[in-house]
């Protein structure tokens, strides 16, 4: 009966049914997504018995109740016709335009870093071993690394087509033949050759998609709909059949003949645009090109410049695009560099130093922009301050490319020519404002990702299943990870330490173990929490990084069901931590004893530097 009448309070508080778009719960807590926040006062919600706490957190209403939240979301689901898809896309946190469109492309971009760093490094390579005389230039080998170098950023289309509709949810197989389609070598033939093309009578623009991004990405968007009409009205006896030829024929026309050319026409209007501003004011279309110069090869519409910097020479030298890259590449590089100084996480140190190096020597800035600044947003605002002044300066100054070549550090002699010495010392003069200000601005700024003690302890998980718990009063850590106090994580229900007392660890390997001899109490359905009672009574949660039932359970693997019992040591859980920080979630991982009441005293070890510890709380 507390379940019901606990239930019928908290409709009430928050609004009434009318006011509840949908509801869903996690591991602690019932999670609402409210048509007006604004109605709801927290003070008397907290007042409901089996309340422990409220949050309003990423456009969500989020009441904490704790290990039986199940009975209490049953008792809710009864009294009203709420939907259970507040962690869906769709319904999921309120985001600006621009938010939402920065995440999606974050999101789908992190798992071809590695990919895109290796290539952007490979570049680095055919730059320096010619200098050094290791390697020349007319080589075979020369020429075969160059391919090697340019496949991650060519084939971008069908790799994004992959991660793309893993997120859109899209069968990924249709998802890249259509990327195919627009990278197929007859295509890009045909465009080469410039004869008009028609698809069944359809025109068809005239337009190169290798290394974009922005179509590939609207393309998979636009399926999850065709595929989904088309799976609701073909029967199922010919469905195997028909649905994949209908998306597939579908959608490879509506890419060629639509969303395609949507990059070149964007980019059409705004080369028109920034040439008129120009002519106008050259300092400010200077200015604007290198602030928005990211975002613009981000789309693929630096590619409606192309008649002005591909014939970029003494006779005829640029004085927009390739001028405006310099700066821009340059403070991607600094940004990146400046992330990698600054952050804490071994992981994120290494990307970034990778990235900077390859923006800084190479030009290559997509690992950079695609896997530092445009995912932690502050970067991305300094290089693109940094930009809009070097740019200024520029315009003012008249800077000058005279041939065609990425810019970067190796490149700067593109802008030796011109009459005296001014105009390369105009372009030295913009690398190391660009570097510097982009620099000192990302360091101040800073980046968001949590609040971490650079002198956390390390502690190791058993490296094999050992069973037999040595203390029936001792939890061990589950997983090897650097240990945060409980009230540095980002999630209040936690640091308020309101579920009971514990610790965090941010996890260094995927596998978990069991802390000590017991039973599995509860395993979530997405398998982000983990409930265990050990054989003396502690109940204990392992929640496996925050807001993480987003996923549901996408990248978790269980080894162990509800009911199980376990044996200290014994693998419970699989985590592929890299996809679940690439899809934008912290990966700390509370673990709660959440009958703290229970016992005297939960006493959270003071761990040193060594990596033998492997107690982590004791229970009195």
């Amino acid at each position: 009966m507390k379940y019901t009448n606990t239930a019928k309070e908290i409709i009430e508080l928050v609004g009434g049914e009318k006011n509840v778009k949908s509801v869903t719960h996690c591991m602690t807590r019932l999670r609402f997504v409210l048509n007006n926040e604004g109605i709801v006062n927290d003070d008397q919600v907290k007042q409901v018995p089996g309340v422990m706490g409220v949050m309003r957190k990423g456009g969500q209403y989020q009441i904490i109740i704790g290990n039986d939240v199940s009975s209490y979301y049953k008792e809710l689901v009864k009294l009203g016709h709420f939907s259970n898809d507040g962690g869906s896309e769709e319904s999921g946190p309120k985001k600006n335009l621009f938010e939402a469109f920065v995440d999606v492309i974050s999101g789908c971009m992190s798992p071809l870093i590695p990919a895109m760093l290796g290539g952007g490094m490979i570049k680095v390579l055919l730059i320096i071993l010619p200098m050094t005389g290791v390697l020349k230039d007319s080589s075979q080998t020369f020429a075969m690394l160059s391919f090697f170098g340019d496949a991650p950023f060519y084939f971008m289309p069908i790799m994004l087509a992959f991660t793309a509709a893993q997120k859109f949810k899209v069968s990924p197989m249709l998802a890249v033949s259509v990327a195919g389609i627009m990278l197929h070598p007859n295509f890009v033939g045909m465009v080469t050759a410039g004869d008009p093309l028609h698809l069944f009578g359809l025109p068809v623009t005239l337009a190169s998609y290798g290394s974009s991004v922005i179509p590939i990405l609207i393309m998979v968007w636009l399926m999850k709909y065709i595929e989904t009409f088309f799976d609701k009205i073909i029967p199922s006896v010919i469905k195997s059949i028909t649905v994949p030829l209908l998306v597939l024929l579908i959608s490879g026309i509506i890419a060629l003949v639509l969303v395609g050319p949507i990059g070149i026409y964007a980019g059409q209007a705004l080369s028109t645009a920034i040439i008129w501003i120009q002519s106008k004011a050259g300092w400010l279309a200077m200015g604007l090109m290198a602030a928005f110069m990211p975002l613009i090869v981000m789309t693929g519409m630096h590619w409606a410049f192309a008649p002005i910097f591909l014939i970029a020479s003494p006779a005829t030298p640029d004085i927009l695009i390739l001028p405006a890259m310099l700066a821009a590449n340059l403070a991607q590089g600094a940004a990146a560099l400046a992330v990698s100084f600054k952050t804490k996480d071994k992981n994120l140190k290494q990307v970034a130093m990778g990235s900077g190096i390859s923006a800084l020597l190479a030009g290559v800035t997509e690992p950079a922009l695609y896997g530092i600044t445009l995912k932690y947003k502050r970067p991305l605002y300094a290089a693109m301050i940094s930009g809009a002044i070097c740019g200024v300066y520029m315009g003012i100054t008249g800077l000058e490319s005279y041939a065609f070549a990425v810019p970067s550090l190796v490149s700067i002699p593109q802008f030796i020519g011109g009459e005296g010495n001014s105009n390369s010392i105009n372009a030295i003069i913009v690398a190391v404002m660009s570097m510097v200000l982009t620099f000192i601005l990302t360091w101040i700024f800073g980046i968001d990702e949590g609040n971490l003690d650079s002198k956390k302890a390390v502690v190791e998980a058993p490296e094999s299943v050992k069973t037999g718990s040595s203390d029936p009063m001792k939890i061990y850590a589950p997983v090897k990870g650097q240990v945060i106090p409980l009230e540095k994580v980002n999630d209040e229900a936690f640091s308020s330490k309101m579920m009971g007392e514990g610790v965090a660890i941010l996890p260094e390997s995927d596998t978990l173990y069991a802390p000590f001899d017991g039973t599995v109490s509860v395993l979530f359905p997405t398998k982000h929490a983990i409930g265990l009672t050990s054989e003396s009574g502690i109940e204990l949660l392992i929640h496996v990084g925050v807001d993480t039932v987003e996923l549901n359970g996408e990248f978790f693997t269980a080894h162990i069901e509800a009911g199980d019992v376990v044996k200290k040591g014994q693998p419970i859980l699989t985590v592929d931590f890299d996809q679940v920080k690439a899809a934008g979630y912290d990966c700390v991982t509370p673990i709660i004893v959440t009958n703290t009441p229970n016992f005297i005293d939960v006493v959270v070890k003071e761990i040193s530097e060594t990596e033998s510890q492997e107690t982590l709380i004791y229970v009195v």
